[in-house]
């Protein structure tokens, strides 16, 4: 047997496997990382590697319905395969059995940690056993049931993606203002907190969710309370915001540069709300704006004035008539989602026609890194990014 030594914790493969199980992603993932590690079977140094590196190391008394369902995966795994399983996995196992009941399980309520690690990689023409230079560890209390009541606190890819693309253009947010919309766990928050933005307003319409949004900002060292906080030289915000009561003058009060949000585009009935917030915080009406018209709106099609789609928007184009000056007088909107039914979208964008907002899809122009190659569940290529902005007259 080969001495557990050998056996890196920062190279690699072992950064995906210790990675997957944090990040509590599903145990058919994480064991196929383990098996890939082994050379196609889960040796005993593999599963020695993961006793004393996954389970041991990490704090899983709160994630133990988890931990057994890995445990089990994970133990039919080796034993189909006619290994010998490592008496400490068994022990474990039994334990789980005896402390998670199995309707605890199949209700899927629980809120257990999670733990995301941003995997910077290195300069590709320094080759390496390990490609990973940097790596920033985000720790979060959420739901793995994302469908039964439990939204607010659960992880979306849409927030994935979106927080990939903080912090893969963390200069689009130097010293600008950010706010987002429906902020949910707190995972935007966290991952603005790392960029030198100058405020950072976090806020969502409901209160559970905004009291679990706070416990995971302390979590990430960046405590805060409902009037904010000042960390790192960032004022950090977590304020209560419903879109369909929340008043024109307390959100031009905020004057964000950024708003930001993921997942938001979903329900048509909080759609009128939503885009009529955006429209508040996107428009200045101080702006001076006249020598960017120059009788461009009349000239742009119909079509293209409420949508732009990667087609119809050059890779270089800073704002909505080229001019690269724009981007520093107006405010805009980066919004990441998934666009699960068309006829939702397409009312999303009758709504902002009508609010004087140009939607473009930035998906592939600005496309963000790969920063989470483990997580599996995570389908990037379902996420579309939207910028949006104000059309002045």
């Amino acid at each position: 047997m080969e001495k557990e030594g050998e056996l890196h914790e920062s190279s690699t493969p072992c950064l995906y496997l210790v990675s997957a199980f944090l990040a509590c992603e599903p145990p058919d993932f994480v064991v196929s990382f383990a098996r890939d590690f082994g050379g196609g079977s889960i040796t005993e140094r593999v599963q020695s590697f993961i006793w004393n590196v996954c389970i041991k190391k990490s704090d899983v008394k709160c994630n133990l319905p988890y931990l057994k369902r890995f445990l089990k995966k994970l133990i039919v795994e080796i034993e189909s395969n006619g290994d010998v399983v490592l008496d400490e996995l068994y022990e474990k196992y039994i334990y789980c059995l005896a402390s998670v009941k199995d309707d605890e399980l199949a209700k899927g309520s629980t809120r257990m940690l999670r733990r995301f690690s941003f995997l910077f990689p290195k300069d590709c023409s320094q080759p390496s056993s390990c490609q990973i230079f940097r790596k920033l560890e985000v720790t979060l209390q959420c739901s793995l049931n994302m469908l039964e009541g439990d939204t607010g606190c659960s992880i979306w890819p849409s927030g994935l993606f979106l927080s990939e693309f903080i912090l893969s253009f963390p200069e689009v947010f130097l010293d600008k203002s950010c706010l987002e919309v429906g902020s949910g766990v707190g995972l935007v928050g966290v991952c603005l907190a790392q960029t030198n933005c100058s405020k950072v307003i976090l806020t969502d319409g409901d209160l559970s969710t905004l009291a679990n949004m706070k416990l995971n900002l302390e979590l990430n060292q960046l405590g805060t309370d409902i009037l904010g906080h000042t960390q790192r030289n960032n004022t950090l915000q977590c304020l209560y915001l419903p879109w369909e009561s929340a008043a024109e003058n307390e959100l031009r009060e905020f004057m964000p540069d950024i708003v930001l949000g993921a997942d938001v585009i979903y329900d048509p009935l909080c759609l009128p709300h939503l885009v009529r917030v955006l429209a508040i915080l996107l428009k200045r009406e101080d702006l001076n704006v006249s020598h960017l018209n120059n009788g461009c709106k009349d000239s742009y099609p119909p079509d293209r004035r409420c949508f732009e789609s990667e087609e119809t928007s050059s890779a270089g184009e800073l704002d909505i008539y080229g001019d690269p000056h724009a981007e520093h007088l107006s405010p805009v909107a980066y919004i990441a989602s998934v666009i699960r039914t068309i006829d939702t979208f397409n009312y999303f964008l009758s709504l902002a026609e009508k609010e004087k907002l140009l939607v473009s899809d930035i998906t592939e122009t600005m496309k963000p890194l790969d920063l989470l190659p483990y997580v599996k569940s995570y389908q990037r290529s379902n996420v579309r990014m939207f910028k949006i902005s104000y059309l002045h007259k």
